[in-house]
């Protein structure tokens, strides 16, 4: 890549062209959605608890699935994309299904030129950070937006996952950032059948470097929990042992699925 701005267009255009797809899909059961099915999973649930009269940002929210979701349960929600097509089908969801809600299309990092404002929580989740080069950024982003004693609730795809290759046959990734993995993806995993070749630019973060980017940046993480399972059918060669729960048939429960963290912007007045 020559410049900083390269990595943005690639996904960019690559999020865009998946979009209506994704919308179209099984997977995200936008009739289901519009029934009033929520697409937000256990893990998060528990995380969030009572959100009624919070003020959420969520933080690369797609197409808005989730931030509307979030607006149900009584929150009063704000979504972040770098994707306008996915921006464009956020607000049409929202109309729908006459959710209040605001969307913002930009780079994350760019979100302070585009919102003003703290909140109550901010939520990121499954295959967000993956698309950052810079986590301190990230982390900086956070606390910026986060009231002091606000929430971050983040669940994403554990780091080890991202070291397989994609039928888990072998670890072909560096576990530790190592610069931007460059790839051509065909079909996408909300239909892998779909007539979609796309370019994208990802980058691996393990825990410490996360952890890292929220503790230098303000942030006291309360809990950090791993899980054994993935809640979404979304990597080849998965099955389902219990209702919800995902593995790769060959590696059972032996390696992290996902992982939580649940952490609180410090007080500035307070000395710990």
């Amino acid at each position: 890549m020559d410049s900083k701005s390269d990595y943005i267009k690639i996904n960019r255009a690559s999020w865009n062209r998946k979009t209506d797809t994704h919308m179209e899909s099984d997977f995200y059961d936008i009739k289901g959605f519009l029934e009033g099915k929520t697409s937000l999973k256990s893990i998060e649930l528990k995380l969030l608890g009572d959100i009624k009269g919070q003020n959420i940002l969520h933080l690369q929210c797609h197409f808005g699935q989730d931030t509307l979701s979030l607006g149900r349960l009584g929150a009063k929600v704000t979504g972040v994309d770098l994707s306008d097509k996915a921006i464009e089908r956020a607000k049409e969801l929202a109309s729908k299904t006459n959710i209040d809600a605001k969307f913002i299309c930009c780079d994350l990092y760019d979100l302070p030129n585009h919102l003003s404002g703290e909140f109550d929580i901010v939520y990121t989740s499954y295959g967000t950070v993956g698309w950052l080069p810079d986590i301190d950024k990230w982390g900086q982003i956070i606390s910026h937006f986060l009231r002091p004693g606000g929430r971050l609730i983040f669940v994403e795809f554990h780091p080890v996952v991202w070291m397989f290759d994609n039928e888990f046959s072998k670890v072909e990734y560096n576990y530790f950032n190592s610069g931007p993995i460059e790839e051509t993806e065909t079909g996408t995993y909300a239909n892998r059948d779909a007539d979609l070749k796309l370019e994208y630019v990802t980058w691996n973060h393990g825990l410490a470097e996360v952890m890292t980017g929220l503790l230098t940046n303000g942030l006291e993480i309360t809990s950090l929990q791993e899980y054994d399972y993935s809640p979404y059918n979304c990597f080849n060669s998965m099955i389902e042992p219990e209702p919800g729960k995902y593995r790769i048939k060959h590696l059972g429960n032996k390696i992290p699925m996902v992982y939580s963290i649940e952490a609180r912007k410090k007080n500035p007045e307070s000395k710990s």
